[in-house]
């Protein structure tokens, strides 16, 4: 007899990224190059991976065609397995009909079939869009021992910055009292980061009952956590202290790019938790007579004949001679000819900067409103001598005539956390 799991976790990845804006056109948001090397989906993968948790759910919808590919069988995580692994779950249809996932909540009411095969005993609900490194086993620990019907992770975060987070009010034992989405006036700057561990038995009645009220959004911050803390239900938070970020805006993307290399607590290379990865086939990185590295991630595959400083550089970049890049990241195959300027920017896979072009701006030298992180989408041309001031996004070809550019411009703004 095969017996049940301890604890399933269940992975979020079906949100669209409508705040990345162009870089998840055409790919959902856990998809998104990150660090290097890394794809964002990797860290809620390998975090599961280190905390022996060995059966995961990724939840697809928007855009799932790379996601799948990217992940396959799950073997980079050690996620290839006879009895669990990892299981790829779309929307589909049953009987005459089928539904898109309305909410969070609703998305794992619709996979109630696959975690009741393993009859787990906890279930762990992850979002797909967060870097950090986590032992979910300590906080599944947390949940037992307190003998609690939900267990939700927090971090503490500033008090300006408050109000943009789902905030947990709690007692002197930590048990929550009250949950406030984005409260104007927060009596506490304990954030919710959207990890939760779920007592499987309990979590399975309350998504019955959130699924039979129409006028509910089927989403666990606005529906489920609060009709469990109205009916008395035991909900503790678990405290974590190291680096989280939710990347769900071009700032915030950018931002945990540059942390690689600044924050030592964005560590992803330790031996004692490693963020497994499936790795591209290229050969090592290439530096020419007149290359310049400083202070920049340079992975396999990349030719560096130009000055690189300040960036985050994936997998077959090139950077030709004469060229400088700093401050930006540059995402697989994407090339910046000789003599082009990329500053302060995201450019996407397989892009192309041409000679002379100049993408992005200094912020020292920049008005502060018009100010903000350039990005180039995947597969976009900027052609010979054009020029991409701060704060753009370019969708479409910018030629090298002197024809009016065809792109459009987007005012990137606000760091806004989904949940």
């Amino acid at each position: 007899m095969i017996h049940g799991k301890e604890c399933i976790a269940m992975i979020l990845a079906g949100g669209q990224g409508s705040r990345l804006y162009v870089l998840t056109t055409k790919v959902a948001k856990p998809a998104v190059p990150f660090g290097g090397k890394y794809r964002i989906i990797d860290f809620p993968l390998s975090n599961c991976a280190n905390s022996d948790i060995d059966t995961v759910g990724i939840l697809t919808q928007y855009r799932p065609q790379k996601l799948n590919e990217y992940v396959g069988s799950g073997q980079p995580w050690d996620l290839d397995r006879m009895y669990g692994g990892v299981r790829l779950l779309p929307p589909y249809m049953t009987g005459s009909t089928g539904m898109w996932y309305k909410g969070t909540a609703n998305a794992i009411y619709q996979n109630m079939d696959f975690i009741e095969q393993y009859d787990p005993e906890y279930v762990l609900i992850l979002g797909g869009d967060h870097i950090y490194r986590m032992d979910y086993s300590k906080m599944i620990a947390r949940h037992r021992d307190a003998g609690a019907a939900a267990t939700i992770a927090v971090i503490e975060v500033g008090w300006d910055e408050a109000p943009r987070f789902g905030i947990m009010n709690v007692d002197e034992e930590d048990r929550i009292v009250e949950f406030e989405e984005k409260p104007k006036n927060p009596r506490s700057n304990l954030a919710s980061m959207g990890i939760y561990v779920f007592t499987w038995e309990k979590l399975r009645r309350y998504l019955v009952e959130d699924e039979a009220k129409p006028d509910s959004s089927n989403d666990f911050g606005s529906d489920v956590i609060p009709a469990m803390i109205a009916a008395g239900e035991k909900l503790v938070v678990h405290r974590f202290d190291g680096y989280w970020k939710d990347v769900g805006t071009i700032d915030s993307l950018w931002d945990a790019n540059m942390d690689m290399l600044a924050n030592p607590m964005l560590d992803v290379f330790g031996a004692d938790w490693k963020v497994y990865t499936r790795s591209p086939a290229a050969p090592p990185h290439f530096v020419g007579t007149e290359g310049e590295i400083s202070h920049s991630i340079v992975t396999e595959g990349c030719e560096i004949y130009g000055k690189v400083e300040n960036s985050v550089l994936f997998s077959n970049v090139t950077v030709g001679k004469g060229a400088v890049v700093r401050y930006s990241t540059i995402m697989p195959g994407a090339v910046i000819e000789p003599g082009a300027l990329v500053e302060y920017a995201i450019v996407a896979e397989e892009a192309t900067i041409a000679t002379g072009a100049h993408v992005g701006g200094d912020p020292i030298n920049t008005d502060p409103d018009k100010w903000g992180i350039a990005v180039v989408a995947e597969r976009v041309r900027v052609g010979k001598n054009r020029e991409v001031a701060p704060k753009l996004m370019i969708v479409r070809d910018m030629e090298d005539a002197d024809a009016e550019p065809m792109y459009a411009a987007e005012e990137i703004s606000g760091e806004g956390l989904d949940e």
